[in-house]
């Protein structure tokens, strides 16, 4: 038998520890287009042979209040969701919210090819639809040999 015991509050500080170390370093993103896990709008990036599809899952908006913009090969989204909590004055109070309500803004570094003259965006159940064509000199091409 060992002469050394450790309570289980040494294991539940030890938890604690670790849970905390995660949030301050493991929500950093890896890369340019990935984010923090919580980011609002979550976002999918694909591409076609013309355009670069972007999709922001963004329920709950107001589409008139959305602001969509290019500048220097960065597409920024930004808005506002209000807020879906119960009125105190009501006599209802939430238990949780994890909801996001309030101002949010969120950058896409595009590709180089991506041309900011051709640019398409509607809002479709909840779903920002955004389509960037590329520029000409980038498309696939078939060249013929003689």
């Amino acid at each position: 038998m060992s002469d050394l015991y450790f309570g289980t509050e040494l294991f539940n500080e030890l938890d604690r520890l670790q849970r905390q170390m995660s949030n301050l370093f493991g929500g950093f993103p890896s890369s340019l287009r990935s984010s923090r896990v919580g980011t609002f709008p979550p976002i999918n990036i694909g591409t076609t042979d013309d355009t670069i599809e972007i999709v922001a899952f963004a329920p709950g908006i107001d589409a008139s209040k959305l602001d969509i913009s290019i500048d220097k090969g960065l597409l920024t989204i930004a808005g506002e969701r209000t807020s879906s909590l119960p009125d105190p004055a009501d006599g209802r109070r939430a238990y949780t919210h994890e909801r996001f309500a309030g101002s949010f803004r969120r950058a896409v570094e595009l590709p180089q090819h991506a041309d900011p003259d051709k640019v398409q965006a509607r809002y479709v159940n909840g779903c920002l639809l955004i389509s960037v064509g590329k520029r000409e000199m980038s498309k696939p091409r078939a060249i013929t040999v003689e």
